[in-house]
């Protein structure tokens, strides 16, 4: 169960005296939004799982408790520096921790171990490769364990933007020495990944979640499509000057995220020629050179870095006032951690994501190769890397408030801000194009009508020439320029339909197949959609240019209130809930990951639809023949109890 206010908590809760001195002890007069709440439901609940944004005061969730529980409190983390850090500020509050870690030497491992065993710590870090030690084990076998907290928690799933395989062994190591008390901390975690975070620590499904802490209003978000890389250095170079106000100004720093390494050289050199402070950080670079870089950002030398994902691990400057993305990153997950290292003082800041035609096939064809380097499930870990990839390209293609639609994203529905009035979707809630849903369906068909006609021989190029019947020698030696379809949206530019078809596959109505030349397939649920058996719930592109910061269109915004595959709200919401429980429960059954049963995707489509009978349930994304006769009737039983229970309108 998802945790929304405090008066789920148990009637056993510690007392607000007891919790305030605690807290007292920490230098602090008053608990952040949500923190006694979790706190509470940890010492009476004795299973947490605890969703919040970096920077949200996750540490404290733990911390607090391991000082008012007898015994000790171990943290399982993957970040020496953030041991290293915590452990001195809570032995500056007087607060007994140490962390072992790889770095230290043999005898002061053994010292502190020795300490530990004398009961010396409140608080032991340690990496997760420290649990298989049998030294380790067995000294832990004579130590009270009050709880036991496990940091970056998604990294257990094998299906999130982070996994670590040396996280694998937490779950036999939770069942082996049955903690009376398990904390799951984690910055980003849909619910396929905080199920699976559940099912693989081996937490009953009832454990209870508490998400919280995701909004950010004061992150200015903006999307801005490209017709080539070509034109990004103007479009960065004019965010920067918002942001920033030039080169040394002062007014705080940037970061600038790129897809390749190369690019972050490129960049950072064509920053620095403009007067900027600037650098370039990745994981290729010497470790010595890679530290210098970053302890000139930190020490406020650098105004601007340029750098690959690797940059990001222990980042906390307050004032830094811009995040760019030159390119679409894998996951909404990995986009707003990013992006979240803006505006960390609360105040005005700024994220810039910029996409290409190129970013959709690219990412494709870069998890194809993944694959066939991976083991076995190498089809299912790109079918889900995939679908989280559309997820965030679904969001960039606008339709809400960008605030409102990350936060369902993440289940964090408290905390919406019904339109935080700053990102680009909400700045042009009036500009709507003047369309009825009958003429977006009709474009809708047309575009499709174009991939079923390319399906299985051509790119997504070749669709949008034939739908504009430009000239092309492909489709000519085909015999597709004689077709009823060439042309039917000869009145669009070339720029308009390949963004409107973009959109069709991030809608899971278009698909890719190969790898070295990908080409355009049409989904099941597109060939449904421009049958006219599905609704073509599609927000069409805006016509022209459009500048850094501009919005998709109005009638965008206005279109967010209808739910679809990535949005959900009232009893649709609940239903999806109670989804979940469910793929919990019976990959539990079945001894299988929660992806297995059914994708989030899969979950939040059964929630919109509402099946009443097997046909229905097959229109659903990812219901095919196997899952219809392996899940259908349980399926439609649970939707049935549902929708009977459900208040009427």
């Amino acid at each position: 169960m998802v945790l929304r206010s405090s008066s789920l908590v148990s009637a056993q809760s510690p007392s607000s005296e007891n919790l305030d001195a605690a807290l007292a002890r920490f230098g602090f007069s008053a608990f952040r939004p949500g923190q006694r709440e979790a706190v509470e439901t940890l010492l009476t609940s004795h299973r947490l799982l605890l969703v919040a944004p970096t920077g949200g005061g996750k540490s404290l969730t733990y911390q607090l408790p391991a000082t008012m529980l007898p015994g000790v409190t171990l943290v399982v983390s993957p970040l020496i520096a953030l041991m290293h850090d915590q452990v001195a500020s809570l032995e500056h509050l007087g607060i007994p921790a140490t962390f072992l870690a790889a770095t230290l030497a043999g005898d002061e491992v053994r010292a502190r171990m020795a300490g530990i065993l004398a009961g010396q710590y409140k608080l032991v870090y340690v990496a997760p490769e420290r649990l298989v030690h049998a030294g380790f084990r067995s000294l832990l076998a004579r130590v009270p364990v009050s709880l036991v907290a496990i940091d970056e928690a998604h990294c257990i799933s094998e299906w999130g933007h982070d996994f670590r395989p040396e996280y694998m062994q937490l779950g036999q190591f939770i069942r082996a020495t049955e903690p009376p008390r398990v904390l799951a901390c984690t910055a980003t975690a849909t619910p396929v990944v905080r199920d699976e975070i559940l099912s693989k620590l081996g937490l009953p499904p009832d454990t209870p979640q508490i998400v919280r802490g995701f909004a950010r209003p004061n992150l200015n978000l903006r999307v801005l499509e490209l017709r080539s890389a070509k034109q990004r250095g103007p479009i960065v170079d004019a965010l920067l000057e918002e942001a920033l106000g030039g080169p040394a100004r002062a007014k705080g720093t940037a970061i600038v995220y790129a897809p390749t390494r190369k690019a972050t050289q490129e960049e950072a050199q064509r920053l620095k020629e403009l007067g900027w402070s600037s650098a370039a950080y990745h994981a290729g670079m010497d470790g010595t050179h890679r530290e210098r870089v970053l302890r000139s950002f930190m020490d406020g030398r650098l105004e601007v870095i340029a750098a690959t994902n690797a940059f990001g691990m222990g980042i906390d400057r307050a004032d830094v006032r811009a995040v760019v993305h030159l390119a679409p990153p894998g996951s909404i997950e990995a986009y707003y951690q990013e992006v979240g290292r803006a505006g960390r003082d609360g105040e005005p800041a700024f994220g810039l994501l910029l996409t290409t035609p190129a970013d959709v096939p690219l990412r494709r064809r870069l998890l194809e190769r993944g694959a066939e380097e991976a083991p076995a499930d190498a089809g299912a870990i790109l079918e889900h890397k995939w679908n989280l990839f559309l997820e965030l390209m679904r969001w960039a293609e606008g339709g809400s408030c960008r605030h409102d639609a990350i936060l369902r994203y993440f289940g964090d529905d408290a905390e919406t801000l019904h339109g935080c009035g700053t990102c680009d979707v909400c700045v042009s809630l009036h500009d709507g194009d003047g369309r009825s849903d009958e003429e977006v369906a009709v474009i809708v068909r047309k575009a499709l009508s174009g991939v079923a006609r390319v399906h299985g021989r051509f790119g997504l190029m070749a669709a949008a020439k034939l739908l504009r019947a430009q000239t092309d020698a492909r489709l000519e030696r085909a015999g597709l320029d004689q077709t009823r379809t060439f042309g039917v949206l000869r009145e669009h530019s070339e720029e308009w339909v390949v963004r409107l078809l973009r959109r069709c596959v991030t809608a899971g109505w278009v698909d890719f197949h190969g790898t070295e030349h990908p080409v355009a397939v049409l989904t099941d649920d597109g060939k449904a959609v421009m049958k006219g058996q599905r609704p073509a719930r599609l927000l069409l592109p805006v016509s022209g240019e459009r500048r850094a910061g501009t919005p998709a269109n109005g009638r965008a915004a206005k279109a967010g209130a209808r739910p679809d595959d990535a949005e959900l709200d009232g009893d649709r919401l609940r239903l999806f809930e109670e989804l979940r429980t469910f793929r919990l429960e019976r990959a539990k059954l079945d001894g299988v990951p929660p992806y297995v049963v059914a994708s989030d995707r899969t979950l939040r489509d059964i929630a919109n639809l509402r099946p009443r009978d097997r046909g229905e349930l097959a229109m659903a994304h990812g219901i095919g023949p196997a899952k219809l006769d392996k899940y259908g009737e349980d399926i439609l039983r649970l939707v049935s109890r549902h929708t009977s229970q459900a208040p009427a309108l």
